[in-house]
Parts: C-alpha cells; structure tokens; sequence
C-alpha cells in the first residue's frame, strides 16, 4: 500500500486528510525517513528546523527505503563523530532497526558462561565458577573493579581451571548481574558495606582460607586490596592487575563527572559507558559480542547507573589510596604479592606499579605486560598472530601472577628454556621472565598445549 501511495500520489485510507495532503508532496521530496524499508506510515512528524514534514514509518521487510537514511541507526548521534566512529562497536542498524526490547532480547543471554545467582545475606550476587570442587591447587578469587564486571575474567578462567585451581568471580553487588540495591534504603555502597557482604559471600561460597586473591580496577577493585589488609591470614597469595595504588593516582575523567551534582546523574546513564571505558584504557577495541554483555545491564534498567554513581561518590578516594600505600608498605604485610601491570594503561602509569614495589621489595614483584591496557585479562582473545594467542595479555598475566614463585611457574620456565635458553639464561622463579613476552611464536604453542588443549 504505501509503494503505491509513494508511486500515484495517493494516500491510504488510514491517514487523515490533512496527513494525506502532505504525503504526495512530502514523497515528491524525497522527504521520508526511516532506519528500514516502509509500509503504513505510523506517525507525522513536523521538523521545526527545515520546516517541512516527513513520514517516520514502521520498519517492514518490503517497500521503500531513503538513501539518505541507510546505514544510520538509533545510536548514530553516538557513532557518527570523528572521535567514536573507530572505538564503539556498533552496527549501522543496532536493535534490528532501532527496537531497544528486540535488541535486549537478542543479547539478553550472552555472557552468561559459568555463573548463577548466589544468596549471600540480604542480597543475591551472580557469581562465576570453574573447576573442581575440590581442586588441588586450591580456590582463586577474581574481583573486578568499576565499571566493569566479572566477565572479563572469562577466559582467565578458564585458563586457571585447566591448571588445577577452583576459580570465582562475582560481580560486586551494584554491577554486572548481581542485585542492585537502592542506594540510602537497601544496601549504603560504602567501604564498610562491599566487605561486610563479601564476608557474607565468602561464608556462602563455602571458601576456605586461605586463598588466592586476584584483584583490579577502581573503586570495588580498591576494596578488594582494604579487604586483603583487613585479613591478611586468610590470603595466601595476592596478585593486583592495574588499580590505583598510590595517592598520586590519576583519577579517570568518568569518575570525576560521576562525582559532580547532576552531571554525574546524566553520566551514568549512559548505555555504552562501561564498553567505552574499557576500550578507553585499552589500545584494543571488544569485539561487538563482548561490549553487548558490558551493555546489557544498563539497557535493561538504570539502576546500574545509579549504582556505580552511589559507590563513586561513596568511595574516599584519596584516603582509599593513602590506606593501600600504607598498608602495603608496612612490615606487617608478609603476603606475597604480584604486581602484574598493563603497560598500555591509558589510565594509570606504570610508576604506580614501580612505586608500589618499591615500598616493600621484600614482599612485593612486579611484573610488567607489555602490550595490555586497564584490564590485562580482557586484552587476550582479540590479539591473535597466525591463529595462537598471544603472550601479551592475560595468558602471560596468569604464568606471572600464579605461583611465579611456585612449580607452576618452575615447569613453565623449563618448558620454555628447552626451546629458548639464550632467553632464559639465569631466570629463577623470583623473577618473572618478561623476556618472553616477545617470544610468543615459540611460546604460545607450549602454553596452547598445556592449556588449552585441557579446557
């Protein structure tokens, strides 16, 4: 119906005089405009600024479509600027033609892997699981930090399951899948209140210490170091990916507009933020199904929103940072302790890094990871050479933080000298072989080997 109406010049019967007057005219034009072909127009839309009508019609698989209009999409204001175009990833049409419930309904399933919802105390976490119950390496715990969410532990996981670890990795309550509390009735997103809870699902997880400890990122990631200070015996060994460790720590610009009246209250809303964020502190972008899982929650519901902008503005970020300096440096801390850095972190120096050893040599390596961003465990499965997967991110992250002072990493270092000794030549297991890093065509296939063929 509407092709013919486009072609004669006459108006279906459904629209109103007034509106089929201005359709011929409007179709003379060329004036329609729509994300998809066009069937019976829907609505009439006056334009104050080119003072003219235009037909914005439902989307069908037949009928006619604006050339103009191809291509473009609901997020365009958002994709179509010199700055977004090549870091977002969109497609032209995202939401099957721009319905925000189909697009929810298309990804709603994804990044799922491993987890189910645990009730810990008041509140229910999504938590993710791999390997035996009873492992015989023992139980690593995987904490994130804002704004991000366990999934970029994902492969990680998988890596140390295949190693003989039992692996957990919650979403903090307020992010990713778990409950999202109203901020001032249900749950108060302080300090106190995130290690009171994962206290709570730590008594729920049936987790025996001592334990593994992995930690990244700002914020939540932060309580998850004060959580290790606070309960140094139920540590056995802790490994820090990049978070602030110092109270020279450069705050990100998100952060600082989340903690202005207002503007932060726009900000969080933001549907694409967490996926920005991620490929901002990176020099790699997510693959689309990868940003869809860090979208998905905040297009379901703006509670995530207001959830981060409540635990921004609750945390003392600059005594957060003065405490972790302290603590860490104070002779009281015998955990050891690997401090594994991206050095493409586009939010933190490595000095952070270098600084933080510094403070307790004893107690404390470093182990730099040339080639990752923010978050070394998610700068891995997108970086491949001849089909391996590279040594420059997570994998290499995991053989330098797990046990780097253990066998595991004793057997990883004999592997490797049997192939590249002149690489290798004096490395003990006190010192992360960094060397290696640019040695991934002959290291990678030892470490596929060993663990890949094992998931």
């Amino acid at each position: 119906m509407a092709v013919q109406a486009l072609a004669t010049g006459t108006a279906p019967a459904s629209l109103c005089s007034s509106q089929a007057q201005a359709l011929p005219s409007a179709a003379a034009r060329g004036e329609f405009s729509s994300t998809s072909s066009l069937r019976v127009p829907r609505k009439l839309q006056h334009s104050h600024q080119r003072r003219r009508w235009r037909i914005v019609a439902a989307a069908s698989d037949e009928g006619i479509v604006d050339e103009d209009e191809k291509g473009k999409g609901i997020f365009n204001f958002v994709t179509d600027n010199a700055s977004s175009r090549g870091a977002i990833q969109l497609p032209n049409t995202p939401a099957q033609d721009g319905n925000l419930g189909q697009m929810i309904t298309a990804i709603e399933n994804k990044g799922r892997d491993y987890g189910a919802y645990k009730r810990a105390g008041d509140y229910s976490w999504w938590v993710r699981t791999l390997g035996e119950p009873q492992a015989p390496k023992g139980t690593v715990l995987l904490l994130h930090g804002a704004p991000a969410q366990s999934y970029s532990y994902r492969d990680v996981m998988k890596q140390l399951a295949a190693l003989g670890y039992r692996v957990y990795a919650p979403d903090w309550l307020g992010y990713g899948f778990s409950e999202k509390p109203q901020p001032g009735y249900e749950f108060k997103y302080t300090e106190e209140a995130y290690h009171r809870e994962l206290d709570n699902l730590l008594v729920r997880l049936e987790i025996e210490a001592p334990f593994f400890l992995l930690t990244q990122g700002f914020i939540v990631g932060s309580y998850g170091l004060t959580w290790a200070l606070n309960n140094p015996s139920r540590v056995s060994k802790l490994a820090v990916l990049n978070t602030p460790l110092t109270p020279s720590a450069p705050l990100p610009s998100l952060f600082q507009q989340l903690r202005v009246p207002f503007l932060g209250e726009f900000t969080c809303q933001n549907a694409v933020l967490p996926e920005r964020f991620v490929e901002g502190g990176s020099p790699y972008v997510l693959e689309l199904d990868d940003a869809d899982v860090y979208r998905l929650p905040y297009l379901d519901s703006s509670d995530p929103g207001f959830s981060l902008l409540e635990s921004t503005r609750k945390a003392p970020v600059k005594d957060l940072t003065a405490r972790i300096a302290r603590g860490f440096a104070s002779s009281s801390w015998q955990v050891p302790t690997i401090v594994a850095w991206g050095e493409s972190d586009k939010y933190l120096p490595k000095s952070e890094a270098e600084e933080f050893a510094k403070s307790n040599p004893d107690v404390i390596k470093t182990a730099m990871l040339s080639g990752a961003g923010h978050l070394p465990q998610e700068d891995w499965p997108e970086k491949m050479r001849c089909g391996v997967p590279s040594l420059r991110g997570s994998l290499f992250a995991i053989l330098c933080i797990l046990l780097w002072f253990g066998a595991e990493f004793e057997e990883f270092v004999k592997d490797v000298s049997n192939l590249v000794p002149s690489k290798l030549a004096g490395v003990s297991p006190a010192e992360p072989v960094l060397a290696v890093c640019d040695s991934s065509d002959v290291v990678a296939p030892i470490v596929s080997s060993k663990v890949e063929g094992q998931v």
